[in-house]
């Protein structure tokens, strides 16, 4: 598989873990030694299990997920891509948009660095307060 198709693969199924809120399937993708990066200024999560206790807090916290990303650009072992993430928080009803930039390095067909650089809004639609 050349790296822009392990890219497109990787992402696909990560961003399908992340609207399912299916912790199991987002963390498919990732080696077990793997170091992700919220936003640049954030402490890396390195190892498996660090990124799954970062990742265990989407299911808990938000609903209606829907991700979206781009075009995969790709050279050797990297790949990025832009993305689009709209959910709806559980605490409050409130509507949120992130958008950014995924960049990956992979490994043996899994991902062994994601550093994320995003923005995050909230509205954009209608929410109803509780």
């Amino acid at each position: 598989m050349d790296a822009r198709a392990l890219g497109r693969s990787l992402i696909d199924a990560f961003g399908k873990g992340w609207s399912k809120g299916s912790l199991d399937q987002l963390m498919s993708v990732f080696s077990s030694d793997a170091v992700y990066v919220e936003t640049p200024f954030s402490e890396p999560q390195r190892g498996e299990a660090a990124v799954r206790r970062f990742w265990a807090e989407v299911p808990l916290h938000q609903s209606e997920i829907t991700f979206a990303s781009g075009e995969i650009y790709a050279a050797g072992p990297w790949f990025s891509t832009e993305f689009k993430c709209s959910y709806r928080r559980k605490r409050t009803g409130e509507w949120v948009d992130a958008r950014g930039a995924i960049f990956c390095e992979t490994s043996g067909g899994k991902i062994t660095e994601m550093r994320m650089y995003w923005h995050r809004f909230n509205g954009g639609r209608e929410t109803s307060k509780p």
